[in-house]
């Protein structure tokens, strides 16, 4: 999979996509990161890639003619235009649906927003989406982009080592992910749950996801709504609201 980012700051990039699981994706061919200085693409000696905006107003806009010319090059040889996102607290909010709808995608051009926005044009010419990773304003389009690339290229067969982590993973399923352990089985008289030092797989499974119902249930109720439940899991759901009403009872 293949993603080109244009940016003023390629700099900012260069931590993220060269250590953990994206730079083994990278080294293995799995995904292509290509970060573009929207600054080679400016004519003038001092790279302007901004002005003020026209009608006045504060703060300055990012200039079409940089943006454009940057974008067009890097996509000359391609053999369709690729679907191209603009990275802007106006856009839709990125939510692990969307991240599954992009990683269909062969090629992602990715535009880091800057300063007061980007000219408008920029949106009517070449911008198919915009996509907002939460209610608040950044500095500009870079962070959003990297939690974009991150998101999605773990949905890239072979990123992770195990298939089954992308499954588990919180909001796959439109479920939070159930408690994790790991040696010691007890550290500060905190123990490990029995069930999961049985060996019964059955019960294993049962047990997580009746704890991935209840962590939801209490800390995401608002995807408990949306979610269609399986007969297992409206059983299991129905046993965690009876468990939490006796829980109730016995503290009154």
């Amino acid at each position: 999979m293949n993603f080109d980012i244009l940016t003023l700051f390629p700099e900012m990039f260069e931590g993220p996509f060269n250590t953990s699981i994206l730079s083994k994706a990278r080294e293995k061919d799995l995904i292509n990161i290509n970060i573009v200085d929207i600054r080679n693409y400016t004519k003038d000696k001092h790279n302007t890639t901004d002005e003020p905006p026209y009608g006045g107003g504060a703060g300055m806009v990012l200039k079409i003619n940089p943006i454009y010319k940057a974008w067009h090059d890097i996509n000359t040889d391609k053999n369709k235009k690729p679907h191209t996102i603009l990275l802007s607290p106006q856009g839709k909010t990125l939510n692990q649906d969307k991240v599954k709808k992009l990683s269909s995608y062969n090629d992602l051009n990715l535009i880091c927003g800057h300063y007061e926005g980007v000219d408008e044009r920029v949106r009517e010419s070449i911008v198919d989406e915009e996509i907002s990773i939460g209610d608040y304003v950044l500095t500009g389009g870079e962070l959003p982009a990297m939690v974009l690339v991150d998101a999605v290229s773990r949905m890239v067969d072979g990123v992770l080592g195990d298939g089954n982590s992308i499954i588990n993973d919180s909001f796959y399923e439109d479920l939070l992910e159930h408690p994790h352990y790991t040696r010691p089985r007890e550290f500060a008289n905190m123990k490990v749950p029995d069930v999961l030092l049985s060996g019964h797989h059955a019960k294993i499974k049962r047990w997580r996801l009746k704890k991935a119902l209840k962590r939801t249930l209490l800390r995401r109720p608002d995807l408990l709504e949306k979610k269609d439940l399986t007969k297992e899991e409206k059983k299991l759901l129905e046993e965690v609201k009876r468990d939490m009403k006796g829980e109730n009872n016995e503290q009154n």
